[in-house]
């Protein structure tokens, strides 16, 4: 790929056509690291809506030590939120060229890390569960917030709820008969026919990620975290070797 064209994935200049392209990306990347933690640990970790009701079942009914999952695993993806709106930050405070690339760099390395660890940890059942548990919420909290702060909270891609609904009122929109002759000064209901290509194209991505990530845990396990890892590394490089270069000069 040409470096201007990886360059514009994360440089702090944005397009909307460059936040489609990272939002994609990062759609693909949650979709198959959530399919392949819920192989991993029958879990998935990409929204916090089912684990909070899963909290509220298991606090009424008293097993407290699935409470207790959950809530670090709900505190593991505020982290993980809260990571990224700190290095955002830093980052332009400091007028960096990486303020993105640098808490997605971040993601890789953990991605990277889990691949390479996670058959060792596999041994450990006391502390397996838990750890991944904890560290996927906390990269998809990262990754959340990531492209969360650079659409201005238009784009999300680690959960699909909010994606699905977006759907259906667009397509009423499109389906909504505006009659001739009513109340000429009422405005015509309309659907956003690029943002509906948008929101399909990143409900496609998450669904083509979770295929792969679920094919690829299966066949072979944590190293399929790995090829995630390579991809989010070359989404953030550019940026990242640009304030290299600078401060070397």
């Amino acid at each position: 790929m040409p470096i201007n064209y990886l360059r514009g994935f994360t440089q702090p200049v944005r397009t909307d056509a460059a936040n489609r392209r990272l939002g994609c990306s990062l759609a693909f990347v949650a979709g198959a690291a959530n399919a392949g933690g819920f192989l991993a640990v029958g879990q998935y970790t990409s929204h916090m809506s089912g684990i909070v009701a899963s909290l509220s079942d298991h606090l009424a009914l008293g097993q407290w030590v699935i409470v207790l999952a959950g809530l670090s695993a709900l505190l593991a993806f505020l982290l993980g939120a809260a990571t990224s709106s700190v290095l955002i930050h830093w980052g332009r405070r400091h007028h960096t060229q990486s303020e993105y690339a640098v808490p997605l760099m971040f993601e890789a390395l953990l991605l990277l890390t889990f691949g390479v660890m996670g058959a060792n940890l596999e041994s450990h059942q006391v502390l397996y569960v838990p750890a991944t548990v904890g560290l996927l919420c906390y990269v998809m909290g990262l990754q959340n917030a990531i492209i969360t702060k650079i659409s201005r909270s238009e784009i999300r891609t680690t959960h699909v709820t909010g994606l699905v609904t977006d759907i259906g009122i667009e397509l009423g929109k499109m389906g909504y008969w505006n009659r001739p002759g009513v109340a000429q000064a009422l405005p015509r209901v309309t659907g956003d026919r690029q943002k509906l290509r948008l929101l399909g194209a990143l409900l496609g991505m998450f669904f083509l990620g979770g295929m792969t990530g679920a094919l690829g845990f299966k066949h072979l396990g944590f190293v399929s975290t790995i090829p995630l890892a390579v991809v989010l590394i070359m989404l953030a490089i550019v940026p990242l070797l640009d304030d290299i270069s600078q401060n070397v000069r």
